[in-house]
């Protein structure tokens, strides 16, 4: 198991350029300054609250504002799928109610293919029922949009987050000649400035 270890290690170093000497590590560290200051994009304070302004006036916006048009279809069936069953719900609700209130006036259709066979009480059950799922349609689609507008602005702030080769995680192996010529382990974190 220790030599499965040591080697596994031994590849990791290897890979990820852990016998590299100083010089090519200078070389690299001006290369990759120039880079980075070619490839630098100042970055905006604002863009955060303008994705989720955006995305609070029309759902989607903010994706959009954010380039991340794949989340747009998702966003419209998460929003939209509650949005339609809150609308069948409400359709089914009044019928339910409009069937209870002939009933209170004393209009009573037996021949009704739907409320026919119902009695006041299965009706009454039937408009708690609908008016139930409706308002539970309605939390859903607000959660959703509120979901669509904290999506904006949190994606819009992970954008600004500082992704480069200026920060690196290496593990590094290194020669030890004073401590019987062994090998050390190590993972190097670096930041340059």
């Amino acid at each position: 198991m220790k030599r499965i270890t040591i080697i596994a290690l031994i590849i990791l170093c290897i890979s990820s350029k852990g016998w590299t000497q100083e010089s090519t590590e200078v070389v690299e560290a001006s290369t990759l300054v120039n880079n980075i200051s070619s490839d630098y994009k100042p970055m905006d304070p604002l863009a955060p609250s303008r994705a989720a302004f955006y995305s609070a006036i029309v759902p989607g916006l903010g994706q959009i504002f954010n380039k991340k048009y794949w989340k747009l279809p998702l966003v419209y069936a998460a929003v939209g799928t509650p949005i339609y069953f809150y609308v069948d719900n409400d359709s089914k609700y009044r019928d339910y109610r409009n069937e209870y209130k002939k009933r209170l006036r004393g209009i009573y259709d037996t021949e009704d293919p739907v409320f026919g066979k119902l009695d006041n009480d299965r009706v009454i059950q039937g408009q708690q029922f609908y008016q139930r799922n409706r308002d539970l349609s309605l939390v859903v689609a607000i959660g959703f949009y509120i979901l669509n507008v904290v999506d904006a602005n949190i994606d819009a702030h992970l954008m600004q987050f500082n992704v480069n080769d200026k920060l690196t995680i290496q593990p590094a192996m290194e020669y030890n000649p004073r401590d019987l010529n062994q090998y050390q382990y190590a993972i190097n974190i670096q930041y340059s400035f």
